[in-house]
């Protein structure tokens, strides 16, 4: 099936007799007749539900559906994307670690694997994206576990080139992870240009509509963790957890999802409610229109504000002349996504007063869903960072991001034009 077929179809497979709309089973528990078959579960014996904390039919039909989409084997619901980005990670390393990751990242993501993570003795080098493949390659280790970048950088709109990066992770026996957020499926299918395990924040396009924190991760089976079991023990050696079982021995190419699935959400439990599930496939289910909208509309204001006196500079990779044109035509020659980033002549002080005089957008800690809103990056969501984290994440002081919902164009170009008149 198509992407917008899958959307709409993929996932749910009702019987005879069934719900047509997937059913939300709100419910922490699943009843056995026997103690043997509950015991086969807990063994990884048999498929099947025991406790939601593991596993949840709504959820997995969602997974199911966002792994289809793309182009997957098996995919995993979390609570939310920092949770998948969190498990994606702790899945393949542990202390003594390291891993690679684009500069050019959400500053959520950053703080995660510059600091949490370090916490836990897993090391992380931040390298420039745009740099040549022989700089990036100086940052590998012998005990280097991942390759990690954004598809469309949040909020820099840095876009990553997947086929350089993954050609560099492969080279030193690494998968790499790439948070498909921005892009979503329907514009870019980062498997099809080498990488290996795709994450979410579903909370964005996905959901679409505000309403349901989430995430995902994708695995595509693609990685061969047994040619290199040394380097990944936790995939293709026993886990005393569950009675000696070797994960790629017994589950193949479904290896680093159920390991995630059984090990990781069995003792740390981000799982996402069943409720949430539900809600983020009713938003799968007009992914593809809304894509489309956010996007024209976006490329529109681009234009727009492009064009303004008082703009100083405009980060949009559907723009002719912008630094990522070339690499969004190549990966996704359909369109980017309905977010942009932009400077006002005047800086940080200017950038304020206009987002004060906004009326139709509203200021919002979020980003990506129907309703068009905005963001001063430097004081909301990098907040945290140095100024020189912050220019190396590519975000300057008076950076603004504006994602552009799927009102009428129009209203939302006059509601800028009437705020840049006040600021």
């Amino acid at each position: 099936m198509r992407l917008d077929t899958i959307c709409v179809q993929g996932g749910w497979k009702p019987g005879n007799g069934e719900a047509r709309v997937l059913p939300i089973y709100q419910s922490t528990t699943f009843k056995y007749d026997t103690s043997e078959e509950m015991g086969k579960l807990f063994d990884l014996e048999e498929n099947g539900y025991f406790y939601t904390r593991l596993q949840n039919p709504t959820s997995d039909c969602v997974a199911a559906k966002i792994a289809e989409l793309e182009g997957g084997v098996a995919a995993m619901l979390t609570s939310s994307g920092q949770a998948a980005n969190f498990y994606s990670i702790v899945n393949l390393c542990e202390a003594g670690d390291h891993i690679v990751c684009s500069a050019k990242v959400y500053g959520g993501t950053f703080n995660l694997y510059a600091a949490t993570i370090k916490k836990m003795g897993i090391d992380c080098t931040f390298v420039d994206p745009d740099a040549p493949e022989e700089e990036i390659e100086k940052a590998f280790r012998p005990n280097t576990k991942a390759v990690v970048g954004e598809t469309i950088a949040n909020p820099a709109l840095v876009v990553l080139d997947i086929e350089k990066f993954a050609r560099l992770a492969h080279k030193h026996d690494c998968p790499l992870i790439v948070d498909n957020t921005f892009a979503t499926p329907i514009n870019c299918r980062p498997f099809e240009w080498g990488a290996d395990i795709v994450t979410h924040s579903t909370t964005k396009y996905m959901d679409g509509h505000a309403m349901a924190v989430g995430g995902c991760i994708v695995d595509s089976g693609n990685f061969d963790w047994d040619a290199h079991k040394d380097k990944f023990p936790g995939l293709t050696t026993p886990d005393p957890t569950y009675h000696g079982i070797v994960y790629t021995e017994r589950f193949g190419k479904l290896a680093y999802i159920t390991k995630a699935t059984s090990q990781l959400m069995r003792d740390l439990g981000s799982i996402p409610s069943p409720m949430n599930a539900f809600l983020l496939n009713v938003g799968l289910e007009t992914l593809p229109l809304r894509m489309e909208k956010h996007c024209s509309n976006a490329k529109a204001v681009a234009e727009f504000l492009h064009a303004h006196e008082k703009v100083e500079f405009v980060n949009f990779a559907g723009l002719e002349g912008d630094p990522y044109h070339e690499l969004a035509k190549k990966y996704m020659p359909n369109g980017t996504c309905g977010v942009i980033s932009f400077g006002l002549k005047g800086g940080r002080e200017q950038a304020v007063r206009f987002m004060d005089s906004l009326k139709l957008a509203a200021i919002v800690t979020h980003v990506a869903d129907a309703r068009t809103c905005v963001l001063h990056p430097a004081s909301h969501t990098h907040r945290q960072m140095t100024d020189e984290q912050l220019l190396e994440a590519g975000v300057t002081p008076g950076m603004i991001r504006l994602s552009v919902g799927i009102e009428n164009p129009q209203d939302i170009i006059e509601d800028l034009e009437q705020a840049l008149r006040q600021a």
